[in-house]
């Protein structure tokens, strides 16, 4: 079983470090390895999760081609420069509702230059704003409807009659919490923007003299952007009625499963979407939501089938040699879904990679739902795509990876995120009786 982890796990170092569809595939290599090498038998590849969220991500891409996402950080951009001394509580919440929106948090991309922006006309240090705008971009995945790791939850929760608005109700506020805690801290990270050896380099070496000469960035937005995102968002709130009621799941005396009306829906919604703003289809799939969205389908397809075949046939020495220790201390297997997060790069491959082990451990699944935020670990390491990105924007040079790589701008927020949403929905799952 070791030898059979130790391959698994260089699997997935090599596949992060490849990156893009890089780990999935080293995913599927790996599982050749236990089926072909150690003889596992191999488990049903996630086929439903699969299809759940290329439903979405169809739907996203086809408001993104549209124009929705322009208009929505044209609007967040007015707002933050409306109330900028504000702006390391602004942002996060902006951060926050893109992701909600959107099921993915790379929508943050598009918002990111406009906080650096703004904090550095304001005189604000930019690293404050920036670093829990990222994070609050990555708690809200564990918050949205639709996105691949909420999906990926819900249908493995299905069997234990919890409906996706038992989830939310658990998993929105403690977000909102942990991001504002983050945000309280951020307020306060190091000195002011006027004292940073840093910018004041920077200063000297007259390296923001052009920026007013710079052509700011200016959003051509369509005629029919609004109703492309008034249908995402319309099917979105069906998602959760239909999620929270049983009876809308009933066709002819018939059951309908969630995943089937997740992918029933969002299908919809990205047809009317395209029918009605007369969008192209071809630069819908060409657009950055649908490529990163594939991205996570096929990281689940290799990653979570490879872990699915280690779980499955190792199944009863991992029960005996954890069992004990999860049962009478759970939370520690939130540390398990924290470090798996670190090596996966994706919330949706934790939780399908581990979330399974937890159940058969026997752990509460309300306990899981409080545990969700700790998949928001790929903070941790200061090289994930959203994070180099919001280094690259602060022209400043205080957002940054610090001397000894992991004391970089996003650990501290990270970390009082994460730790403050999973403390708030233990407390919330006491108070309901869970």
């Amino acid at each position: 079983m070791l030898l059979q982890f130790l391959f698994i796990l260089a699997a997935i170092i090599v596949g992060a470090r490849i990156q893009g569809i890089g780990l999935g595939v080293m995913g599927g290599l790996g599982l050749a390895i236990l089926v072909f090498g150690f003889g596992l038998e191999p488990t049903s590849p996630p086929i439903d999760v699969m299809l759940m969220i290329v439903a979405v991500i169809a739907a996203a891409g086809c408001m993104q081609a549209a124009g929705g996402l322009d208009l929505m950080v044209s609007l967040a951009e007015k707002f933050l420069r409306k109330h900028p001394q504000h702006i390391t509580l602004y942002a996060p919440m902006v951060t926050y509702l893109f992701t909600f929106v959107a099921g993915t948090g790379h929508v943050a991309y598009s918002v990111l230059p406009v906080i650096a922006e703004v904090a550095h006309e304001t005189k604000i240090r930019p690293e404050r704003p920036l670093s829990i705008a990222v994070i609050a971009s990555q708690q809200a995945i564990t918050a949205s409807p639709i996105s691949a790791a909420t999906v990926a939850l819900l249908s493995m929760l299905a069997g234990f009659k919890i409906s996706l608005i038992d989830i939310l109700m658990i998993t929105i506020p403690a977000t909102l919490i942990g991001v504002l805690l983050g945000a309280l801290f951020s307020m306060r990270m190091g000195k002011n923007l006027h004292e940073d050896p840093e910018y004041l380099k920077r200063l000297e070496e007259r390296m923001f003299e052009d920026e007013n000469k710079e052509e700011k960035k200016n959003y051509k937005l369509k005629s029919k952007a609004g109703l492309s995102v008034l249908i995402f968002i319309l099917a979105t709130i069906l998602i959760i009625l239909f999620g929270s009621v049983e009876d809308l799941r009933n066709i002819g005396g018939k059951e309908i499963g969630m995943p089937v009306v997740i992918e029933i829906l969002m299908l919809s919604a990205a047809a009317v979407i395209l029918l009605l703003t007369n969008t192209n289809g071809i630069k819908a799939a060409q657009g950055s939501v649908f490529v990163a969205g594939m991205q996570a389908v096929v990281a689940i397809f290799g990653i979570a089938w490879m872990g699915d075949t280690f779980i499955n046939g190792n199944m009863q020495e991992l029960k005996e040699s954890i069992e004990g220790v999860v049962r009478s201390m759970p939370w520690i297997f939130g540390i398990a879904l924290f470090v798996m997060s670190i090596l996966l790069y994706s919330q949706a491959a934790t939780v399908r990679a581990l979330m399974p082990l937890g159940l058969t451990l026997g752990i509460s699944p309300w306990m899981l739902i409080a545990l969700f935020p700790t998949v928001n670990g790929y903070f941790f390491l200061p090289n994930y795509p959203t994070v180099v990105a919001a280094i690259n924007f602060d022209r400043t040079g205080t957002t940054r990876i610090g001397k000894w790589i992991l004391n970089h701008s996003f650990m501290f927020p990270g970390l009082i995120a994460t730790i403050g949403a999973v403390c708030t929905g233990l407390l919330l799952i006491t108070l309901i009786g869970h």
